[in-house]
């Protein structure tokens, strides 16, 4: 578990029947960061200190998997450690009642939780309002949250839900018919929604980003990387834009794009400086 000696304060928050741990660090507005299967790994914990550094209050939310667990052992190439890790968290996450992972046309019953922390976090830090970055299985969850007229600045890094099988469902994306037109009338109205993938993430096809530039037009920010821009020391396909697959110099695509959701989420809850 991850605590004091990560600079993070430990929580728990109860919502509608649900329990989940969660760890705070910074100061400013609330930025909601929703980990990726495995888990809250060390990279996703390194995510969470840049955006604590940026003049944001993070709260990183743990909802599967061994908090502060590597996949594997640093500097070990270790794939059937790495593929057990992976499927022990999905398949706890495929047999939770709180995420909806085949179904299409629905959002995941811990969206509420999350919409719960995130009122939570805003009355407790102020600001305009909060953003929130799903990744990987959490990916669309920051977009049904934006229902909420508190969530400014939704983030969805390679959102990979509903698994995409069929062409329908690489047509879609994880959230209710009546909440997307929610979130339509709020984009409509000036709210932005950014979304970041690799071009041969097959778990996050390029129909996914086209149904949401269709559903949002304009106020969807599109990020499309090609795969040779992926940190190739990675033991998995070009996928986790934001921690896996960064590469962390200046210049690169991974790196800017990095850049690019920390001044978003800066912009949209006003930050100073």
């Amino acid at each position: 578990m991850i605590g004091q000696r990560d600079g993070f304060s430990v929580h728990e928050f109860s919502h509608d029947g649900m329990t989940h741990r969660y760890y705070r660090r910074g100061t400013g507005p609330a930025v909601i960061v929703m980990p990726e299967i495995p888990g809250i790994t060390p990279k996703v914990i390194d995510f969470a200190h840049r955006v604590s550094r940026a003049g944001l209050t993070v709260y990183l939310a743990s909802l599967f998997g061994e908090d502060g667990a590597a996949p594997t052992p640093a500097g070990v190439t270790d794939y059937p450690r790495l593929a057990a890790t992976m499927t022990k968290s999905l398949g706890k996450v495929c047999v939770s009642r709180e995420f909806t992972i085949f179904a299409t046309g629905k959002s995941s019953p811990v969206v509420g939780w999350l919409r719960a922390l995130a009122a939570k976090a805003h009355g407790e830090c102020g600001g305009p309002g909060v953003g929130a970055v799903g990744m990987c299985v959490t990916g669309g969850f920051a977009l049904a949250m934006a229902v909420d007229d508190r969530m400014l600045a939704p983030v969805l890094s390679q959102p990979s839900l509903p698994f995409a099988f069929t062409a329908r469902r690489r047509r879609t994306i994880d959230i209710s018919p009546q909440e997307l037109e929610t979130v339509k009338v709020r984009c409509a109205n000036g709210l932005q929604v950014l979304g970041a993938r690799f071009d041969g993430d097959r778990l996050v096809p390029g129909t996914r980003f086209e149904f949401l530039r269709e559903q949002l037009g304009d106020a969807f920010i599109s990020v499309e990387l090609p795969d040779s821009s992926a940190n190739p020391d990675a033991l998995i396909p070009p996928h986790s834009v934001l921690t896996e697959h960064l590469i962390d110099r200046p210049g690169e695509p991974t790196r800017d794009t990095l850049d690019q959701v920390i001044d978003f989420f800066r912009t949209k809850l006003d930050v100073a400086g």
